[in-house]
């Protein structure tokens, strides 16, 4: 190779790479990038990032989504089909309980809920489903039974099946029950669907016989003993009033008592003789009292009248004549006076007539008193009369009342002896009211009927249960592999991952072609994405790109020296005179061919000048320092002061020196190489770099007081992680009259840097 050319060495070849277009992202001034932890946390978990891992693994998840319809279809034509028939029943809960207090009762909604739950775990009971059995006898049936079995285990089989075949549950909102069974034929299916409810409602009926002839005995053996103890308790009540001569008239009704000796009663002293014989003489007693003062006002008020109805009848004719005379005598004093003979005769007849009268009412006031005295005295004497009999009455009552005691407490047992016995036999009229009805609680809307079509398997269930499997089990592959394979894909996870500006994205090249070769055709995707990495460059100080950079990579072979290679190149061509250093001293990208006492590790052991070890190369405004014969020590020369002299003096002769230093992890080569040169970019290969290597790097980088200014990812495969590219423009360069926009751009550049 002569001096000229300068290609990477095998021992670093040039990755090919894919068109990509990289934007630019320039460092904010006074913004500090902290490491993280590194890995894709569930915070990270967003819609890009989903669309994103969808996007990179959709061949997987495709893949997945395909075995999921497949197997649903094999399932779906390797499945018996099944057929499932159904029967609608109507529940009407019982309006009649015979062993209740009341004699209908009306069910709550509460009540009809709990019944329909009732019927429907009657429905599903072992005894149901046997009694089907053997009601179709299907213990002769092989889809049911074994047929070499003993009897009691075919019939144990075939009610497993029909219990495992049968579903029942209610609707909503209503008093109905679905009854459905589900077999490999339609008829037996609707045979048995209707089986089930033609027994249970027989079983229903029979079960309420049952209950009824149960509850009949049960009361009748409760009829005869409490009317022993009825019977019982009224003899003890009559032998005890015969004992002790109680004799009630009232109406307690004891039923037992006899008028002359003793009976039962109410147990108050009004239903005893005496005690009715106390409460008439009470009322005669009131009214002897009432008569005597009657009287006794009455003889007063005769006392004090002085005219009186009987006494002006008996002088009213003597009134009349002396009223006459009195008139004449009126008349005549006008005519005559006082003295006169016939005056003086009618004043002495007035006179006498006055004298008799007063005689005549005497006489009757006198003959009155007497007889309203009479009439008193009389009074009086009833009423002490009767005030004696009851006086002699109460002392009996109230002896009656001390020995009543015990009677009561008889009576109320026999009052309470006969409501049990009432009771007793009102219930047994129910029950015989109840055992009467032969109507059913259950009745059948609708008998099931063989069905035309199968109800397993379902062909369009299958493929969506398929479809919705697959595409979940290909999502979590593709999330687990994602979690797993925790390396940098994207542009997004250099700033997410790493919290670096993400300068520049290069593409994987496209065949077998040389680095060399695909960066002479400027419009191809790989010279466009070292274009926009050159441009964002740019922009990361405020003087521009900066004069010394270092170019380094986490770990080898992740396209750092291409990377080198491609900035030097785009540099020179906007004019800069620009030295590529090969500061990797242990494995060199760059190797000339000549004498090896040139280079890098040359000059690091000696203070010869800088220009002896430059070399030209083909590309105009490049040069290069090569690395020198390999030194055993590398970390030590990059560590003596003469490397920074060697940079500052190689600043003062190129516009810009561009450094291809070695890997980071595992050398201390590229922390020396970036604490003397002025910005660092880390070269990272995307889905080959994990994020905890990547981030260790760049800590160990700024340790040693790198200032990083950006990362650039590599053989970026932009279709497998869902980017697109170009727009829809594709690469072909953009032509303003004549002019490509790379070579606008050019200029405008190049006017810039001068």
């Amino acid at each position: 190779m002569s001096k000229n050319d300068i290609e990477p060495a095998g021992a670093q070849p040039v990755w090919p790479i894919v068109p990509h277009g990289g934007g630019a992202l320039a460092l904010p001034q006074g913004w500090a990038p902290q490491p993280s932890a590194g890995g894709l946390l569930p915070g990270d978990l967003n819609l890009a990032t989903l669309w994103r891992i969808v996007s990179e693994w959709r061949w997987l998840i495709l893949g997945a989504v395909a075995v999921g319809v497949a197997g649903a279809i094999v399932i779906t034509f390797l499945t018996t089909p099944l057929y499932r028939s159904q029967v609608m029943l109507e529940i009407n809960p019982p309006t009649v309980e015979p062993i209740d207090e009341s004699k209908i009762v009306k069910q709550q909604w509460i009540s009809d809920r709990s019944y329909l739950a009732t019927v429907v775990g009657l429905l599903k009971s072992r005894s149901l489903a046997e009694r089907v059995a053997q009601d179709l006898n299907l213990t002769s049936n092989p889809a049911f039974a074994p047929t070499q079995a003993a009897p009691d285990k075919r019939l144990q089989a075939a009610t497993g099946r029909l219990m495992q075949g049968l579903n029942a549950e209610p609707v909503v909102e209503s008093r109905l029950v679905k009854v459905s069974f589900t077999s490999s034929s339609p008829s037996i299916a609707s045979q048995v669907a209707n089986s089930f409810a033609e027994n249970f409602i027989s079983s229903a009926v029979e079960r309420r016989f049952a209950a009824s002839a149960y509850a009949r005995r049960f009361l009748e053996r409760e009829l005869a003993k409490h009317k022993t103890d009825l019977e019982n308790s009224e003899r003890q009540l009559v032998d005890y009033a015969q004992q002790q001569g109680i004799i009630n008239t009232g109406g307690g009704g004891s039923g037992g008592g006899d008028s002359s000796k003793g009976g039962g009663g109410g147990g108050s002293d009004t239903d005893s003789l005496q005690g009715q014989s106390l409460v008439a003489l009470n009322g005669a007693l009131a009214d002897a009292q009432q008569r005597r003062m009657i009287a006794e006002q009455n003889y007063r008020n005769s006392m004090k009248a002085v005219n009186t109805a009987d006494v002006n009848s008996s002088t009213q004719a003597l009134r009349q004549q002396r009223a006459t005379l009195e008139a004449d005598y009126q008349s005549k004093l006008a005519t005559f006076k006082p003295d006169y003979p016939d005056m003086v005769r009618l004043r002495t007849s007035i006179q006498a007539l006055d004298q008799q009268i007063q005689r005549e009412a005497g006489t009757v006031a006198s003959g009155q008193s007497n007889t309203l005295l009479i009439q008193y005295r009389a009074a009086a004497a009833t009423e002490r009369e009767i005030q004696g009999k009851v006086d002699a009455l109460k002392s009996q009552v109230l002896n009656l009342r001390a020995r009543s005691i015990q009677y009561n407490i008889l009576q109320r047992e026999v009052e309470t002896a006969r409501t049990q016995y009432e009771n007793l036999l009102s219930r047994y009229k129910d029950v015989e009211v109840a055992g009467g009805l032969d109507s059913s609680a259950v009745s059948i809307v609708d008998k099931a009927e063989p069905p035309s079509l199968p109800f397993k398997p379902n062909l369009i269930l299958n493929l969506l249960m398929g479809l919705g499997l697959g595409l979940v089990a290909g999502i979590g592959a593709a999330l687990a592999l994602e979690f797993l394979n925790d390396t940098i894909k994207t542009p997004d996870d250099v700033r997410d991952k790493l919290h670096l500006p993400s300068l520049g994205v290069i593409p994987m090249k496209r065949g077998n072609e040389a680095l060399a070769e695909e960066l002479k055709d400027q419009s191809s995707a790989v010279s466009e994405a070292y274009f926009s990495l050159r441009t964002s460059l740019q922009f990361t100080t405020d003087t521009g790109a900066p004069k010394s950079l270092l170019i380094t990579s986490t770990r080898a072979a992740e396209g750092k020296s291409s990377t080198t290679l491609a900035l030097a190149q785009n540099f020179a061509r906007l004019g800069n005179r620009v030295l590529l250093v090969d500061g990797d001293l242990r494995k060199p990208a760059f190797v000339t061919g000549l004498e090896p006492n040139e280079g890098l590790s040359k000059l690091l052991t000696n203070h010869e000048p800088l220009d002896e070890h430059i070399l030209d190369t083909q590309y105009e405004n490049l040069s290069l320092l090569p690395c020198g014969p390999l030194p055993p020590n590398p970390a030590e020369l990059l560590a003596s002061p003469r490397l920074k002299a060697i940079l500052a003096d190689a600043l003062t002769k190129y516009d810009m020196v561009i450094v291809d230093g070695p890997p980071v992890l595992g050398l201390a080569d590229a922390p020396l190489l970036s604490g003397v040169c002025r910005a660092t970019l880390l070269v990272v290969e995307s889905g080959r770099t994990r994020t905890k290597a990547a981030l260790d790097a760049i800590t160990r980088l700024r340790a040693a007081g790198g200032n990083i200014v950006g990362a650039a990812l590599t053989k970026f495969r932009a279709r497998a992680h869902g980017y697109g590219y170009g727009y829809g423009y594709g690469y072909e360069p953009y032509r303003y009259g004549g002019v490509t926009s790379r070579e606008r751009e050019i200029k405008l550049l190049a006017q810039r840097e001068s």
